[in-house]
Parts: structure tokens; C-alpha cells; sequence
């Protein structure tokens, strides 16, 4: 009887040294989310909005540098759903990535578990469910992805830390406009703008209903707080402003910038900023936090302004009188593009890592591809109306790209997308742009619309190195900020306007790169890059998860769901050391057990 014991020790020291490798590394971090509607009324009327563990917003992720994150989501909702993760770079993982080109939908009634590392990333992000136009309905909240100890942060620690979701709102429900989008309509103007979900402080009678909830920030006299601001609304620009106080700008999308004060910022959709701001004000009352709507017609937008109350804890009384001004530019239409300009790269400072961003030097590498991506009003396409980038209206596959070429499926899309408009009408196609793998890549967005468009990239961070008003040319990269340009995911474009960036293209997989405002997105302006290693995709990229969902042509090979585990509305951390211990008593009752 000795050798069964024998063999039984081997195979569980072999089990446990492969466990060492395994799990003595990066903290893990888990969260079990049910997504689901309940009934709210931000603006005063009730409807359907998508929660998180039954919270609008959802939770926030707090987590760290090199965190592992495994987040279980069962969709609840009556329609398929995917959550996307606005910012975070999924290095050489598309396959966590949330969107329709890499991702199955999560069927209504299934769970399905993303896992991916934030790795060498810092700063304020967000997630969202992509499709459908269900952001428009909520499911979206905050990544908080904190330093490490050992790296240097360039300012003090805050005093408190917090979140604030600013955006645009309808009081119908996201399967009302989508069918609006659906039948070629408009939007039209929007509702109102929430702050955390809540509608606006009741500053005008005759603007705002009685009994609608607001957003109260409490604070402390003399403290500094750390304020995360996020556009998570549908298509609107909106100008954010503490009342009395400054706004330090000190991060965006992950990186550290040149530290300056603002009275007011434009934040673009899906735009993300954080600022430091010290609450130094004599507390004679409360103060206004407004986010209003931009590049509009103000005297008709007047209502769709969010308000929420910065309220001292030694404050004489409520919040009252007009709301402080927004920037006056109606004779200037630099003032935004300059104040955009004016955010920069501290090039003397870590963020992830101990050595300064400016260690980059992305000025002096060499552009191996230049794509112009021109996007015009909707237009009508086979009596549908649709959005373009370069006169192609993308229209996503049954079968997600990335799992069609795991599979060797021809005919699903095209690696033909051309590197400037064409002169020719527009049309639907699943055309996508082949990326040099380690090459260096020039995008020039002119938006030829009458609205300003935010674009964002998935899978990576770009500099965003020029903009300017007029067709971009080629004379224009005489202008380009070759040295501490701001290196973010999400860049606005003015309308009638260019935006110049540059893209290291060393993060292998098919990557999204699409208008954050959602109604174009969802009319179909966005486009795919494929950045594939020469040598095959199993030499640098994750290999595809073992719980990967399949549909189009690949849905026989999905196994059924059978049951679901039970949710908790709580994270919890394991240390890959925690793991070890674990496994280690599991081996050691095993090994007693036979002895």
C-alpha cells in the first residue's frame, strides 16, 4: 500500500509547485453582479433602468495595479448583454474586451465570468453594457485602479475620494429610443442631465419639479478630496463646475497630467478626469455642482443642466441664487479646443511604473500606417439611416471576429477597410482596418458633422498629439505636440474639426474603435483594428477562456447553462499567497487522509 501513497504525495507536490507559479503572484479581486432592471424616476418619471446588485449606478471596482479581476455577471435583463471596460487595456486579452467583435452576447438568464488583469494601468475608468443602446438605460459604474505602494503619486493624499457619473438622460426607455434610432429618427433633446443617477437640486422652481432626488456631496471644512468625474451620458458635451471652487486637474484616463487649475472643463461622452479640490469657502451656504449642456442652443437647453450640492458639514444653509456661469465663448470657438490642448502629459512623473511618462519618447518614432477616418451626418443606406466613418456603415456579425478567425470562418468581415475616404456612396459593411503588430500608426478623425464626437479605442491609449478647425492636411503635422501630449482612450472632435492621434500598436487582438456617443455608435460608426502577430496568435495573445460563449455559425458548439450560482453583492480579495495556503491544506488533508 505504500506506493499508492507515494504516487498520490508526487502528484500533489507537482500539483502544489504548479500552484507556487501559478497563484504566489498578483492579488485577485472578486465580484458577483446580477444586472437587472428596477424602477426609478431620476427625472421626476417613472421607468426602467438597469442595475447592478439592484444599485444605479452600479458599484464601483476599486482595485490595484496588477489586480486580477474576476467579475461574474448574471444578466437578469430580458435581452442579451455584454459589459465593456471603458479604458482598461486588456493587454493581449480582446476576449474579455465586452464587445460585439470579440464577445457572444450573455443570453437573458445566463451568467458568464470575465477575468482580466489591469496591468501597469492607473487612474479613473468606467464600465457599460455595449449593446443595445442599454448604457442609455444605465448598468454603468466606476474603475478605480489605484497604485501600487512602492510608486509615487505626484500630489498628497486626499482627504476622501469621490466618484461623480455626469451625463445626459431621457425619460423614456433605452427600447424607446432604440426603436426611435431604428425607425430614422432623432433623439431629439434629452431630458435632463443626472448626477450620480439623481436628477437636479431644485434651483429654479420653474425649471425643476418639486420631489425630485438630488446628489449631495458631504465634505469637511479645510479637507482636499479627489473628485473622479465620468461622461457616461448618450451624446451630450457637458461643462462640469464646482460653484466658488477650483478644480486641480491631476489625471485622466490613466495618466498623470501637468497639474493646473480650471474654474470650469468640458467633458466630453466618455471622457473621464480627475481633479483634486480643496474645500476652503467660508461655508456661509451650500454650493452648486453643475454639469450643463455645451455647444447648443443654450436659451432652449436651459433645463437639461445637472445640479447636485457640495454640502460643508458647518454650512449655514442650503444652496440658492443663479447658477455660477458657464463658459462664455459664443465669439470664440477655441475656447474649448484650447482649454483641451492645455491638457498635458507630466512627463516627470511615474504612473504605473516607477519611471516618468515622458520616458516615452513618441515624438521620434516613426508613423508606419496613416488612416484618415472621416465621419459625415447620418445618411440614408438601403432606406436605413446610418452613421459612416469613411462612407462604411459597420454592421456587427452574427459570429464575433475575433472567435470567426479562431475557427478559420472566411466571409465574415473583410481586412479592407481604406486609409481615407473613398469617393464613392456610402454603404453597410464589416470592413476592418489590418494593423501592423509593433508598428506605429497615425489616425486623423475629421468629423465633417455638425456635433461634436468622442472616439475611443479599446485596447489601447493614444497621444493625442493635434486638433484644429478645417480639413486636416498634411502640413497640419507641423503643429503636432510631439512631447507631453495627453495619452488618454477617449478624444473628442470638434464639429467641422480634425484630431490627430498616435497609436503603439503592440497589443495583439481585434480592437474596437468607435464614436462614444451612442447614437451614432449604434447607427453604426465604428470599426474594428486587427493587430495579429506574424507569428500566430498563440505565441503573444491569451489563449481563447474555457467558458467562451458561441453563436452565429459556432452556436452548436454552445454547451446549455444549467443552473447559476448564488450572487453576492460584496467583493472579496485573495492574495495568490491566500490561494497557496488553501490548496496547500487541501493537499495536506488529501495526503492524510490516504496514509
Amino acid at each position: 500500500m505504500a506506493t499508492p501513497v507515494f504516487s498520490l504525495a508526487a502528484a500533489a507536490a507537482a500539483a502544489l509547485i504548479f500552484a507556487c507559479a501559478a497563484y504566489a503572484g498578483d492579488p485577485f479581486a472578486y465580484f458577483d453582479w446580477d444586472v437587472s432592471y428596477i424602477t426609478a424616476a431620476p427625472l421626476g418619471v417613472e421607468q426602467q433602468v438597469i442595475a447592478i446588485n439592484k444599485q444605479f449606478p452600479g458599484p464601483v471596482v476599486n482595485i490595484t495595479t496588477n489586480w486580477n479581476v474576476v467579475v461574474n455577471v448574471l444578466n437578469s435583463l430580458d435581452e442579451p448583454l455584454l459589459i465593456t471596460w471603458n479604458g482598461i487595456q486588456q493587454r493581449k486579452n480582446c476576449w474579455q474586451d465586452g464587445v460585439l467583435g470579440t464577445n457572444c452576447p450573455i443570453p437573458s438568464g445566463w451568467n458568464w465570468t470575465y477575468q482580466f488583469q489591469v496591468k501597469d494601468q492607473i487612474g479613473s475608468f468606467f464600465y457599460f453594457p455595449s449593446v443595445g443602446f442599454q448604457r442609455a438605460a444605465g448598468g454603468f459604474g466606476g474603475i478605480t485602479v489605484n497604485n501600487r505602494a512602492v510608486i509615487a503619486v505626484p500630489f498628497g493624499k486626499p482627504d476622501g475620494d469621490i466618484t461623480l457619473f455626469i451625463g445626459d438622460w431621457y425619460n423614456k426607455n433605452h427600447t424607446d429610443l432604440r426603436k426611435m434610432l431604428d425607425d430614422g429618427k432623432d433623439l431629439g433633446m434629452p431630458d435632463g442631465v443626472l448626477m450620480n443617477g439623481k436628477g437636479p437640486y431644485r434651483y429654479n422652481a420653474t425649471l425643476v419639479p418639486d420631489g425630485i432626488q438630488y446628489e449631495t456631496i458631504n465634505v469637511e471644512p479645510g479637507k482636499t478630496y479627489r473628485f473622479r468625474v465620468h461622461n457616461v451620458g448618450i451624446s451630450t458635451s457637458l461643462n462640469f463646475r464646482i460653484q466658488n471652487h477650483n478644480m486641480l486637474l491631476v489625471e485622466t484616463e490613466g495618466l498623470y497630467t501637468v497639474q493646473q487649475n480650471y474654474t470650469t472643463l468640458d467633458i466630453h461622452v466618455g471622457q473621464s478626469y480627475s481633479f483634486l479640490v480643496t474645500m476652503n469657502q467660508n461655508a456661509s451656504s451650500d454650493y452648486y455642482i453643475v454639469a450643463s449642456a455645451r455647444f447648443v442652443n443654450e436659451s432652449l437647453w436651459t433645463r437639461v443642466t445637472g445640479v447636485a450640492v457640495l454640502h460643508y458639514s458647518n454650512s449655514n444653509g442650503k444652496a440658492s441664487g443663479p447658477l455660477p456661469d458657464p463658459p462664455n465663448d459664443f465669439y470664440d470657438k477655441y475656447f474649448s479646443m484650447n482649454q483641451a490642448k492645455s491638457i498635458r502629459m507630466n512627463v516627470s512623473t511615474g504612473a504605473a511604473r516607477p519611471n516618468p511618462q515622458g520616458s516615452y519618447k513618441y515624438g521620434s518614432i516613426n508613423v508606419t500606417q496613416v488612416y484618415v477616418l472621416k465621419n459625415e451626418p447620418p445618411a440614408v443606406i438601403n432606406g436605413t439611416r446610418r452613421t459612416t466613418l469613411n462612407g462604411i456603415s459597420y454592421s456587427p456579425p452574427d459570429t464575433p471576429l475575433r472567435l470567426a478567425d479562431l475557427y478559420n470562418l472566411k466571409g465574415i468581415y473583410t481586412l479592407d477597410f481604406p486609409s481615407s475616404p473613398l469617393d464613392r456612396p456610402p454603404r453597410i459593411g464589416r470592413s476592418v482596418i489590418n494593423g501592423s503588430y509593433k508598428g506605429f500608426v497615425e489616425i486623423i478623425l475629421q468629423n465633417n458633422d455638425t456635433t461634436v464626437q468622442s472616439y475611443h479605442m479599446d485596447g489601447y491609449s493614444f497621444f493625442v498629439v493635434g486638433m484644429d478647425y478645417g480639413e486636416w492636411t498634411e502640413s497640419n503635422r507641423g503643429t503636432y505636440n510631439k512631447w507631453d501630449a495627453a495619452s488618454r482612450c477617449t478624444t473628442q472632435v470638434f464639429p467641422g474639426a480634425w484630431t490627430a492621434i498616435l497609436v503603439p500598436l503592440d497589443n495583439v487582438g481585434i480592437w474596437n474603435l468607435r464614436a462614444q456617443n451612442l447614437d451614432s455608435w449604434y447607427l453604426g460608426q465604428e470599426v474594428y483594428m486587427k493587430v495579429a502577430d506574424p507569428e500566430g496568435y498563440n505565441k503573444t495573445e491569451l489563449t481563447v477562456p474555457d467558458n467562451v460563449l458561441y453563436c452565429g455559425f459556432l452556436k452548436d458548439k454552445q454547451k446549455p447553462q444549467e443552473s447559476h450560482r448564488k450572487q453576492s453583492s460584496s467583493p472579496s480579495i485573495a492574495t495568490g499567497r491566500s490561494k497557496l495556503l488553501t490548496l496547500m491544506l487541501l493537499f495536506a488533508t488529501a495526503f492524510a487522509v490516504v496514509s
